[in-house]
């Protein structure tokens, strides 16, 4: 009798061991996130350094490896609209180690522009949060004739496929802005991508292309020292940066609106434990007065939420690009 009781409880001893082993190992505990990161971590930007997202992607790891006693490293990975660097952590281990400083081109307009993707931008990433979001503006040379949205309406009629303007690569908030332009106003222009938005500035600056509908953060500095002519951001509102601004849509072009926006993306898999780490912390960097002191002087509106609410206003803005990529028939092989 006796030895059968001991089996007995060895038996239930044993289910109870188990049990819990498989509940530990179901769900991420709170421990895992107090330990990560244990080595340095890899924030990939999928486009060339000194861009404004650049300048955001830094001030963040320069903060967060302040804040965790671990390095995080930058590392700038430009190519093909952002495609090479998303690809390349899309395919990076779901351990937490490689983080994707991802963009509207990245998981908004590429899936639609391109015929075909090296990822699935919805499926191969878990969002963390929104970084910031910044409008962009219709500029042209401080020599241009015009002054006004609908001056250059009439102008760009004047000259049907004689003009030009740049972008920092396909996919671009600049380049669809141009492509919904064209399409708004029944009018033709020649795209011309550049490898960042500063030679595309560059050529703007030197008469080589006519417009640009650039991000504020980057055109306000030479709009500032004379150089450029802003004529309206390609928001729906007026911007809180630059109130005296008016909108495309004040302008007559009813619906327009576009803006540039960044924010962190995660392998798919990755642990939520190490996922809700990332956007704690980075809330929390965001939400420092020296943080958003920095980022609003660069043009960039501090953006964060939650990675629910992220992914979301990821699967919203890849809808809308369809729509827009599909009206104004740009593609990219």
């Amino acid at each position: 009798m006796e030895n059968r009781s001991l089996r007995r409880a060895a038996r239930f001893l044993g289910a109870v061991t188990a049990a819990f082993a498989l509940t530990a190992a179901a769900a991420p505990t709170p421990a895992l996130a107090q330990a990560y990161p244990t080595r340095p971590v890899k924030l990939v930007v999928p486009f060339p350094p000194g861009g404004s997202l650049d300048r955001a992607g830094r001030l963040v790891a320069q903060k967060l490896s302040e804040q965790w006693g671990q390095s995080v490293v930058v590392e700038n990975k430009p190519g093909a609209g952002g495609n090479i660097g998303a690809d390349l952590v899309a395919k990076s281990p779901a351990d937490g180690y490689a983080i994707l400083l991802g963009a509207l081109s990245t998981h908004a307009v590429n899936p639609s522009l391109y015929k075909t993707m090296p990822y699935d931008a919805a499926r191969d990433f878990v969002p963390i949060t929104r970084i910031a979001t910044t409008p962009n503006v219709l500029v042209v040379n401080a020599s241009s004739p015009v002054n006004t949205v609908q001056d250059f309406i009439a102008y760009t009629k004047a000259n049907p496929g004689k003009l030009s303007f740049g972008s920092g690569s396909n996919g671009s908030a600049g380049h669809l802005a141009g492509e919904l332009y064209k399409v708004d106003t029944g009018t033709d222009a020649v795209h011309i991508p550049f490898k960042g938005a500063a030679p595309a500035t560059q050529a703007l600056l030197a008469g080589d292309t006519q417009f640009m509908f650039d991000n504020l953060a980057n055109a306000m500095a030479q709009v500032k020292a004379g150089k450029l002519k802003a004529l309206a951001v390609t928001t729906a509102q007026r911007s809180p940066l630059v109130p005296d601004l008016p909108t495309m849509a004040e302008a007559g072009l009813t619906g327009f609106d576009i803006s540039t926006w960044y924010g962190l993306f995660a392998p798919a898999g990755t642990p939520d434990a190490v996922v809700a780490k990332w956007n704690t912390d980075v809330t929390r960097i965001l939400n420092s007065p020296d943080v958003r002191e920095k980022l609003i002087a660069d043009g960039a509106a501090p953006s964060p939420d939650t990675p629910e609410a992220f992914k979301r206003f990821v699967a919203d803005e890849l809808a809308k690009y369809a729509r827009i990529v599909k009206a104004s028939g740009a593609k990219v092989d």
